[in-house]
């Protein structure tokens, strides 16, 4: 069976605090720290998935580039051509006990989409362990994610819910429309 390679830059967008850098954290490395610090600028980090080719010819490697960009809003449009340009697919974050979080989505894919046109996104309603504090209910979720037919995902960096999941389908995502516009791996 034959093994290709595709490698794939992904943003991870949303207010700050909203958990960008616990979800990357918890997917790369597999563990969780619950000190706040700022992402000033922006952190790359890289893992490798494994994936069924979407044409069905073997296996397929996805070398993912994991951008974890700040979420203040004067430097996002000062900076969005260089965080954005390249960028195969998006991970719109938001904290489900903020409300504003997620109306403020719009903004940054709309940013995003500015510098890359179209591309696939997922949605994550970040923080369901604080499931006492909820603010926003999986219709918004629903909602917010078929504006942009994309799907939606309830996920917790602290617990791990979901974290994998969300890279996954995103991964998957870019592959399949990569494959469907004929843009094979690594070219």
């Amino acid at each position: 069976m034959e093994v290709k390679r595709m490698k794939v830059k992904v943003c991870l967008v949303g207010e700050a605090a909203v958990g960008k850098t616990s979800l990357i954290r918890r997917f790369v490395l597999e563990n969780f720290d619950d000190k706040y610090i700022q992402t000033l600028g922006t952190k790359v980090s890289k893992k490798e998935l494994t994936s069924r080719s979407p044409d069905g010819s073997g296996e397929l490697k996805i070398d993912m580039t994991i951008w974890d960009i700040m979420g203040q809003k004067g430097f996002r449009e000062l900076l969005k051509e260089a965080y954005f340009y390249g960028a195969r697919g998006i991970l719109a974050v938001c904290d489900v006990t903020r409300k504003k979080t997620l109306d403020d989505l719009d903004d940054w894919i709309e940013g995003v989409y500015s510098v890359t046109g179209k591309i696939p996104i997922e949605f994550l309603g970040n923080k369901i362990d604080l499931r006492d504090q909820l603010q926003i209910s999986e219709d918004e979720m629903v909602q917010a994610a078929r504006a942009y037919d994309s799907p939606f995902h309830f996920t917790s960096a602290k617990a791990g819910v979901n974290v994998e999941t969300a890279f996954q389908s995103l991964a998957e995502r870019v592959a399949k429309e990569r494959y469907a516009r004929k843009v094979l791996p690594d070219e």
